[in-house]
Parts: structure tokens; C-alpha cells; sequence
């Protein structure tokens, strides 16, 4: 088992994310970490990456969202297929400083994050799994009205905006916008009604 869980770990593409960790300092590590745990444990729907790289850039590291995504998707990993494993502390260390060049400071942070949280990680539902799926923060839509467009030739046609907003396993909160026509709409309004009778059954 210690041996497929080290393979898994070291497919983590943590080598793409390990120059950004080698900057954070400790304490904002520790802040990813926790947040990290946190989004495994579905104690929160997402982890807002916008607002943690602003905080990595106020204090001084030059990054961006996408690299701070890498960290955390990274971290993501490593912890549930470490719980997935049941990993002990220094078997998780083990296996990050054998694959990785992180400083003391960082490995010192996965020692610390591991010791209070693993354990419980390790027994949740959400390390059979490895990641939780994707979760629906929020729903909403609008009716509008088409009243000029340079290649839609039927005008004045009523069309819904859906918006949703998605917390994805990796913690990414998104916000995902389409339009329907207003059959379209009515058609998914029947889905959702069928759904919510199948499951007053279940």
C-alpha cells in the first residue's frame, strides 16, 4: 500500500506547483492547507483562489490565480490520496520530501496540518473518493428581450439567462452563464420538476 500511495503522490504535478510553495511563507501555507482540508471535508463549498492570491501578492510574491489554482489543486491531492492510503504523518512526509525539494519550513507546515487533521480526513466519506464533486452554490435567471444583434435575424424574441455558480472539486468557485429560448427553459423547469417528484419517492 506505501508503495502504490508513494506512485500516486508522485503523479501529483506537484512539480509545477512546488517553485510557488518554496515562496509562500509559512503562514499562508498554512492558510491554503487549512482551507484545503476544510473543502475535502465539506466544511466549506469552495476555496476562493482570487482572494488568496491577492493575499500572496500583498505579501510579496509575485504570482496569479492560475499558479495559486496549481498549488491548491495540488494540495487537494496529496492530502486526499494520503487519507485515501491512510497515511501516517511521517509516511505522507516521507513521501513528499523523497519526490520534491520543498524547504524545512513547508514540510514542517504538511507535518502540522497532517497531525491534527489526518486522522479525521482519513475517515470521512470524501477519501474514498479523493475529491468531492462539483456543488451549486447558487442559481439564478432572468427573462430578457432580444432587441438588436449583428447576426441574429429574428429580433424581439423573449430568451432566459441562466446563471449558476459552481464550486468545483478543486475548490474553483465559477460562475457559468448560457441562455435558453423560452421552450428550452420550460423543458429544463419540467426536468427539475420530475427530478423533485423522483426524489419526494426516494
Amino acid at each position: 500500500m506505501a508503495t502504490r500511495a508513494m506512485y500516486e503522490l508522485s503523479g501529483a504535478g506537484l512539480e509545477k506547483a512546488s517553485d510557488l510553495m518554496k515562496l509562500l511563507p509559512p503562514d499562508l501555507f498554512a492558510e491554503l492547507c487549512q482551507q484545503s482540508i476544510e473543502h475535502l471535508q465539506w466544511q466549506n463549498s469552495g476555496v476562493d483562489q482570487t482572494l488568496l492570491c491577492q493575499r500572496f501578492q500583498a505579501a510579496g510574491v509575485d504570482t496569479n490565480v492560475d499558479e495559486v489554482r496549481n498549488v491548491l489543486n495540488a494540495v487537494n491531492y496529496l492530502f486526499s490520496t494520503a487519507a485515501k492510503h491512510k497515511l501516517s504523518t511521517d509516511a505522507l512526509l516521507s513521501v513528499v520530501a523523497s519526490h520534491y525539494k520543498l524547504p524545512k519550513q513547508t514540510l514542517q507546515v504538511f507535518r502540522h496540518v497532517w497531525n491534527e487533521e489526518g486522522e479525521k480526513l482519513s475517515g470521512t466519506e470524501c477519501s474514498r473518493d479523493l475529491l468531492p464533486a462539483a456543488q451549486l452554490l447558487d442559481f439564478q435567471w432572468k427573462i430578457g428581450m432580444a432587441v438588436s444583434s449583428d447576426s441574429c435575424k429574428s429580433l424581439n424574441h423573449p430568451y432566459v439567462t441562466v446563471q449558476l455558480k459552481v464550486a468545483e472539486h478543486s475548490g474553483q468557485v465559477q460562475n457559468k452563464v448560457f441562455e435558453m429560448t423560452i421552450p428550452e427553459f420550460q423543458n429544463f423547469s419540467k426536468q427539475f420538476k420530475e427530478m423533485s417528484a423522483a426524489l419526494e419517492n426516494v
